[in-house]
């Protein structure tokens, strides 16, 4: 291999690599890749970087750090050396997600209406009727379809074997497949050479795909061609832009709160010509501030009277009231009883092996190896509130101990998995990075999976936070046909 190549240097170490596997056996699906990446040097990989990142500016392709009130808008860094997945692989992801859908869907119908997985003792009643996501104003509800979860993002991760493991579900309103979009595109401009000839699965048609399932899950008395929107609440939102992308994508309204108005228990539209009936919301907007006169009264975001109209079947919401209960991380330990339960099947996708800390033996073992998991508040997302125990210090540890002491319940830990890698660009050289894999299931009358899902790459060397708001970067992720 020639020094002058981006890869000549490239060292995975002991990690499984998404482009060269382990052991030197590089795996046959990304033998072309590789091939075209050894035909560029570092200097022209970052010419063309740079060129990518300055059209992401143009587009305006950007994320809010609320801890950083002095900046609105960043750019999400994008590394140009894509993620490959094979056929095979894919299949096992697909798959699997649409299993977790299913049995998250009748896991949250039952909670809000017979409970017969509590009555069974599968997962504890109080961890469900006290969890604070749970929403009384869901029981009895009859959602169109039985769908509480409409759009689902799964983080799921590979190990050092190559085995892929589940991180958590995305119940509420998961974000970042703009990101998988846009990266297409990008790629598919300034790296046509890399691209060409190569079978790739597209990713163009979630817009459609959204469009058409929320359409299968309108009111039943809803038109042929029900109103559809999606619901912000506003420019300082984080996801802002993928806001505005998917509205677009979707060809439908993007709407704030203050722009809907219910009239006899239905949902309307303001417009310049009068009030437009909706019936299907998309939103992007927490449940608390959804309703003010069902949860925050001094919520400024929702719309007075949509839980009255959501009650009485002439709206429904996507996702549904009530799905944080099902994303809630102590919950996840349970997804491979849940599954069993509803479908009477096995996971497809291995949960990470999982210590509940509001249990006394999963307290105990976490107390015993602080230093050796990694250590989640059930509550917080973003990466925020993650104790890894093998790279905390002695002090942090110490912290983490007594706040397990005083609440156990809001807490898990998990072992420490050396997250596969991929070739990164890191200033003049290509290195490797952890990722991660977040595949976007949507669904109507089926479950439909985006052909591959939004690669996430902790930019820092020997970071496994790769999440955006904690400095973490994307890639484009290639689905082989």
């Amino acid at each position: 291999m020639s020094q002058d190549n981006a890869l000549a240097r490239y060292e995975p170490g002991a990690f499984f690599c998404e482009l060269f596997g382990r052991g030197g056996k590089p795996p046959a699906h990304t033998a072309l890749v590789r091939e075209r990446l050894a035909q560029l040097d570092i200097p022209s990989l970052r010419r063309r970087s740079r060129d990518a990142i300055e059209e992401l500016y143009d587009l305006g392709i950007t994320f809010t750090v609320y801890s950083d009130r002095d900046v609105i808008d960043r750019i999400l860094p994008f590394d140009v050396i894509p993620r490959v997945i094979s056929p095979a692989d894919w299949q096992i992801i697909e798959t699997g997600v649409q299993q977790r859908v299913a049995a998250l869907n009748h896991f949250l119908k039952d909670i809000y209406n017979d409970r017969k997985i509590l009555k069974d003792g599968v997962v504890p009643a109080d961890l469900v009727l006290g969890n604070a996501n749970y929403r009384e104003e869901m029981v009895g509800l009859d959602v169109p379809g039985g769908v509480y979860v409409h759009i689902c993002g799964t983080d799921i991760v590979r190990d050092d074997k190559g085995e892929f493991r589940v991180l958590e579900d995305n119940a509420r309103t998961p974000s970042g497949v703009s990101y998988v979009i846009e990266n297409r595109h990008l790629m598919l401009r300034a790296f046509a050479d890399l691209t060409e000839g190569i079978d790739l699965r597209p990713v163009d048609g979630y817009g459609s795909q959204l469009a058409a399932a929320l359409s299968a899950v309108a009111p039943r008395r809803a038109p042929g061609d029900p109103g559809i929107v999606l619901m912000s609440p506003g420019t300082f939102n984080s996801a802002y832009f993928e806001h505005v992308f998917l509205a677009r994508e979707m060809g439908v309204p993007l709407v704030e709160g203050q722009d809907l108005v219910v009239e006899k228990d239905r949902v309307f539209m303001k417009t310049t010509g009068g009030l437009v009936p909706v019936h299907v919301i998309y939103r992007r907007i927490d449940d608390a501030f959804l309703d003010p006169e069902v949860f925050n009264p001094e919520s400024a975001l929702g719309v007075p009277g949509l839980m009255r109209a959501y009650r009485k079947g002439n709206v429904n919401i996507a996702n549904a009231v009530g799905t944080g209960v099902a994303d809630d991380k102590a919950i996840y330990a349970y997804m491979p009883r849940i599954i069993r339960y509803y479908l009477d099947e096995d996971p497809i996708l291995q949960n990470v092996q999982t210590n509940i800390c509001r249990e006394k033996e999963g307290l105990a073992y976490t107390l015993d190896h602080l230093e050796e998991l990694v250590t989640k508040p059930v509550g917080e997302s973003g990466g925020y509130g993650v104790v890894i125990g093998p790279r905390a210090t002695k002090k942090e540890l110490r912290e983490l101990r007594s706040v397990l002491m005083k609440k156990p319940d809001n807490y898990i830990s998990q072992p420490m998995i050396n997250l596969s890698v991929t070739p990164t660009l890191i200033g003049n050289a290509v290195e490797p990075r952890h990722v991660d894999l977040r595949p976007f299931a949507v669904t109507g009358d089926s479950t439909w999976v985006l052909p591959g899902g939004l690669t996430r790459v902790a930019m820092k060397r020997g970071s496994l936070v790769v999440n955006s708001s904690q400095g973490g970067g994307t890639k484009d992720t290639w689905v082989l046909g």
